[in-house]
C-alpha cells in the first residue's frame, strides 16, 4: 500500500535514489534537473527542509511498502492561501491511477492541514498524462505558461479552487 507523507529528513536517500533511478523518465516530459542537481543533493535537500519549515512550501512522498519513494507531491510559493502544485511519479507506477488518486489526496490535504483555497499547477503541451491528472481533479485550464514558467517549453497554467470541506 502507498503512504504519502510529509518530506523528513530522513527520506533523503530515497528521493535521491527515486530522482536518480527516474531521470531518463522524467526528461522525457519535464526539464531535466541536471547534474548540478545531483553533485549539490544534501544541500539543495536541506534548503527544501527549510522553505517547508517557514511555511512557504509543503513537500510530500508517496512512499512503497518497502520505503522507496515512488512519487513526489509538492505545493510550492505558498501565500494569500493559494500554492502551485508539482508533482512527478516514478515510471514502474505511471499509468495506474497514482498520481490522480494522490493528487486528490493532496487537495485534501490543501484544505485540512494547511489552509488553501486555490491551487494551480502548470504543463507542458506535450506533457498529457499530467494534464489529464489535472483534469481528473477538478483543474480546469486558466491561461498559458510560457518556456519561462516549464524549463524551456509551452504549456498552460491550470487552476482549481478548493471546497473548505475536504
Amino acid at each position: 500500500m502507498l503512504e504519502l507523507q510529509r518530506l523528513q529528513a530522513r527520506h533523503a536517500p530515497a528521493v535521491l535514489a527515486f530522482e536518480r533511478g527516474n531521470r531518463g523518465y522524467f526528461a522525457a516530459s519535464v526539464p531535466d534537473r541536471g547534474d548540478g542537481f545531483f553533485e549539490r543533493f544534501g544541500e539543495r535537500f536541506g534548503a527544501l527542509l527549510a522553505e517547508q519549515e517557514a511555511g512557504v512550501c509543503a513537500f510530500h512522498v508517496l512512499l512503497d511498502e518497502d520505503g522507496s519513494v515512488v512519487g513526489r507531491f509538492n505545493l510550492v510559493d505558498i501565500e494569500d492561501r493559494a500554492a502551485v502544485l508539482g508533482y512527478r511519479v516514478a515510471e514502474h507506477v505511471a499509468g495506474r491511477g497514482v498520481a490522480t488518486a494522490t493528487v486528490r489526496e493532496l487537495c485534501g490535504l490543501a484544505v485540512s492541514r494547511y489552509g488553501l483555497r486555490a491551487l494551480r499547477a502548470a504543463v507542458a503541451h506535450e506533457n498529457a498524462a499530467s494534464r489529464k491528472v489535472l483534469v481528473r481533479n477538478g483543474f480546469v485550464r486558466a491561461g498559458p505558461a510560457g518556456p519561462a514558467e516549464l524549463g524551456g517549453k509551452q504549456g498552460s497554467w491550470y487552476r482549481r479552487g478548493l471546497d473548505l470541506q475536504p
